[in-house]
């Protein structure tokens, strides 16, 4: 059976369902969502209110309650679920309404204990009950066909538009009583256990006798008392600096950016950090090597000395931090624009219309 034209996917109905997200997955779904009218589709987002009230979706949006989640998958031709547990929460409803489902893996599931065992059960139902899996990185995509995946690719993040800074890089150096002969390394992430802040703290501890070498962490979370109490104790020039609205500023503030996760699919601090012609410091995990490229400095995530070397090696040598920024733009002008993924996300959904027989209502 050919795929629907174009012209046929016109007025295809989309539900996509997130669950809690005031990050990536809720800003890439706010990204797509009305590309995807633009394209002739109709589309609904069905998300608890606090991935609401974090993101202006442009389309009609619903709660995520039981309820509301059935009466939307019935309304559907196309469920397209953002993360595992958002996927677990459609599955059925997919299932008995005979919708296709598709899934976007954003995020690995990590650790040994009885969450990350709870995980791999969950990634094993989604991956055999989805009708399509869009990875977001090469190893969700090895993930995903070892766990018996019927259908799974690799999908496009687009890379993000750039907000303008609201302050001067020099002024919010003037916060941090820094002039310009210090280098500032700069640190935009989640407090939590994924983004792996003890090597940032352990790079701050190592290279503590430099006067000239200052730390930023701009994010909210769970360790940020611990952290506090950490930098207190070792006495590391480390400023938690909490949530901002304005990491543009930041990182126009910025002489390094280190990302220190465990893993990331695509990280979005990297995508901006390399977009800002900011000199990248990152971990080789997840899909960050195949994001970057050549363009940033790897390290292992349990080598602290080495992160140390890169970052200081940076901040000795303003041509190295030159080189680094034009690679970066070379990098990030590959990554596709957020049409690019729209028009890719019509195409999957094309597809498993086409697999299943459906046309839209």
């Amino acid at each position: 059976m050919p795929e629907p034209s174009p012209e046929q996917v016109a007025g295809t109905r989309v539900l996509m369902v997130l669950t809690a997200s005031t990050g990536g997955i809720g800003r890439h779904v706010a990204s797509v969502a009305p590309r995807l009218v633009g394209r002739g589709l109709a589309v609904h987002v069905c998300a608890p209110p606090v991935t609401l009230a974090t993101h202006a979706f442009g389309v009609p949006a619903t709660g995520l309650a039981t309820r509301t989640l059935a009466r939307a998958v019935a309304g559907a031709d196309v469920v397209h679920a953002h993360g595992l547990k958002a996927a677990a929460l459609a599955l059925p409803h997919a299932r008995l309404r005979r919708v296709p489902l598709v899934v976007t893996w954003h995020n690995a599931v990590l650790g040994t204990g009885r969450s990350a065992r709870a995980g791999r059960v969950l990634q094993r139902l989604v991956a055999r009950g989805a009708d399509l899996v869009l990875a977001a990185s090469s190893d969700l995509l090895a993930t995903a066909v070892a766990l018996g995946a019927r259908e799974a690719r690799l999908a496009p993040v687009a890379a993000p538009a750039l907000a303008l800074p609201r302050i001067p890089g020099r002024e919010r150096r003037a916060e941090l009583g820094l002039g310009d002969d210090a280098t500032l390394v700069l640190t935009v992430t989640r407090l939590a256990p994924q983004k792996n802040l003890d090597l940032l703290l352990d790079v701050a501890a190592r290279t503590r006798g430099r006067a000239d070498v200052a730390y930023a962490l701009v994010g909210t979370g769970p360790l940020h008392d611990a952290l506090a109490r950490r930098i207190a104790a070792e006495g590391l020039r480390v400023t938690l600096l909490g949530g901002s609205d304005d990491v543009a500023s930041w990182l126009h503030a910025a002489d390094v950016a280190l990302l220190p996760s465990r893993w990331e699919a695509r990280a979005l601090v990297a995508q901006e950090a390399l977009l800002s012609g900011v000199p990248l410091v990152a971990t080789r995990v997840g899909g960050v090597p195949e994001l970057v490229g050549e363009a940033a400095v790897l390290v292992d995530p349990d080598d602290p000395s080495a992160a140390a070397e890169a970052v200081l090696a940076l901040a000795d040598d303003a041509d190295a931090r030159r080189r680094l920024a034009g690679a970066g733009f070379r990098q990030a002008s590959t990554w596709p624009d957020e049409d690019d993924v729209a028009d890719d996300l019509v195409g999957a959904y094309r597809h498993v219309l086409t697999v299943r027989g459906r046309r839209p209502s």
